[in-house]
């Protein structure tokens, strides 16, 4: 491509005064074509960061397969909820710290440091010799988890132009594809003839490779703090105010999610602790204007939670769903979401065409609707008419939906951040993420087990088959969540 002189711009010079600077051209190849995200001045990085995001696919979608046996085995299956809570809680409180210390230090430490987390959690479940220990492992791995992921969208916003962030956030949704068709099926062969030890115990030795590749491109693109609009560098202490907002949010989840497992009457208590804990904390670290939708940035992280926390609520069920009512076995039910991965992939790819940018807004809440739909469909199979099949048709639509959307999010977010504040900006819309999974799947499991939820068995029988209107209850409200996010969506543009 060309670049413009001087005198092909629509600017007016006043005499005796410099002209303005031109815009800076993106690096091109030896055929003069703007280089993409492979391209050799982002090549390394790109395939080092990207790495990161696949093996923490693989593992997410591994460990769900080894959980039921590694439960079974340490004697902890009445604890098995709270390995998944203990990820979640604590990774919130990361995802506060890594915005804090990606905007004052840069990302570089927070990434690292988050890598090391997550690497020394899988060490601590894989070697656990009972399950409050293999707990604390996946406590650990969520604080690093909540580090990396931030870290992550902040090296996006300084290390690549803004024509860039949307194919790069594409590849982030590619690289979960592969592992979710082969990582349920890696794991079960793994956990079979290795144990599920290796599952966890296997996957900190892959983390050297993209460090290798990643780290030095980091250190000399997005090291170090970003100085504000007036030109001041960024505060270097930490707000620690946010820090306790940080704590509080990730015990008041805790909380909740404890009393929505136990439905007595005493659990209550820690239900309104949680609540009282979440509230203000929840209010302190989002933007202004969140729970209402305000334009702009609010209603960006407002949807990113509406979004994920209907759809991940919905889809912990659906596996459950197709064993207890349609007697499939727990592997078939697994695949049955397998190629959503694909879609969600070419949901994904279809936000980054450049001849899209001004038609976001409107591929986000096409987005929702799909999502929707797919929600309220599935629990169709609760009808022993309909085929099991449907699911599987339904759920490939509503990824396509959710690649749409959580990647527009995550270009919007950057869009709308100033540098110095791409670090807790990034950090509000992955606690949106992570909280709104917490809430919704602790709402949706206490009305499940509320009208008649019962055990997973692969022949269900009259005692322990759930009922059909534990499922329905579940599905359709969360359906209607991700209705009301299609409105969302029509407000995270700032102006009219």
């Amino acid at each position: 491509m060309s670049v413009p002189e001087p005198h092909d711009t629509d600017v007016a010079v006043t005499p005796g005064t410099a002209p303005p600077p031109l815009p800076p051209v993106p690096p091109t190849g030896a055929d003069g074509v703007a280089e993409g995200v492979l391209g050799r001045a982002h090549r390394a990085l790109s395939i080092g960061i990207v790495s990161v995001v696949l093996l923490i696919a693989f593992e997410a979608t591994a460990v769900g397969t080894a959980m039921p046996v590694a439960a079974r085995e340490l004697d902890g299956v009445s604890l098995y909820a709270f390995a998944f809570s203990g990820y979640f809680t604590t990774s919130l409180f990361g995802m506060v710290l890594s915005g804090q210390w990606s905007d004052r230090r840069g990302p570089l430490a927070p990434l690292t440091g988050g890598i090391a987390a997550f690497a020394a959690g899988l060490v601590l479940s894989g070697t656990a010799a009972a399950m409050w220990p293999f707990i604390l492992g996946r406590a650990v791995q969520g604080f690093g988890g909540g580090l990396v992921i931030v870290a992550l969208y902040v090296v996006v916003g300084r290390a690549y132009p803004e024509r860039l962030r949307p194919a790069i956030m594409a590849a982030f949704a590619a690289s979960w594809v592969v592992p979710s068709v082969v990582g349920p099926l890696a794991s079960g062969a793994v956990t079979e003839h290795l144990g599920w030890r290796w599952v966890f115990l296997g996957i900190p030795a892959l983390v050297v490779f993209p460090l290798a590749l990643a780290l030095p491109q980091i250190r000399s693109r997005a090291a170090g703090p970003v100085g504000g609009p007036d030109g001041r560098a960024a505060p270097r202490s930490f707000d620690r105010r946010r820090i306790r907002l940080a704590l509080a949010i990730s015990l008041g989840a805790g909380l909740l999610q404890y009393a929505a497992q136990d439905l007595r009457w005493i659990s209550l208590l820690p239900g309104a602790a949680g609540l009282a804990l979440l509230v203000p904390a929840v209010l302190g670290l989002l933007p202004r204007g969140t729970y209402r939708a305000a334009r702009g940035l609010p209603a960006v992280v407002l949807l990113r939670g509406v979004a994920a926390g209907s759809f991940i609520a919905a889809e912990s069920f659906v596996p459950l769903m197709l064993v207890t009512q349609r007697g499939l076995s727990p592997t078939l039910a697994g695949l049955s979401l397998a190629a959503g991965g694909a879609t969600w992939a070419a949901g994904s790819w279809v936000q980054s065409r450049p001849r899209l940018e001004h038609h976001r807004e409107r591929l986000m809440a096409v987005g929702m609707v799909l999502v929707a739909a797919s929600i309220a469909v599935a629990p169709s199979v609760l009808i022993d008419s309909v085929p099991v099949w449907t699911v599987a048709v339904a759920w490939g639509f509503g990824c396509a939906g959710m690649g749409l959307v959580i990647s527009s999010t995550s270009v919007l977010l950057l869009k709308l951040s100033a540098p110095e504040e791409a670090g807790s900006n990034s950090a509000a819309l992955q606690i949106s993420d992570g909280l709104s999974n917490v809430v919704l799947l602790a709402a949706g499991g206490a009305a499940f087990a509320a009208l008649g939820g019962g055990a997973v068995t692969q022949a269900p029988t009259a005692a322990t088959a759930s009922h059909p209107a534990a499922f329905a209850v579940v599905f359709l409200p969360m359906a209607a969540v991700a209705l009301v996010g299609a409105w969302v969506a029509t407000r995270v543009r700032a102006t009219d």
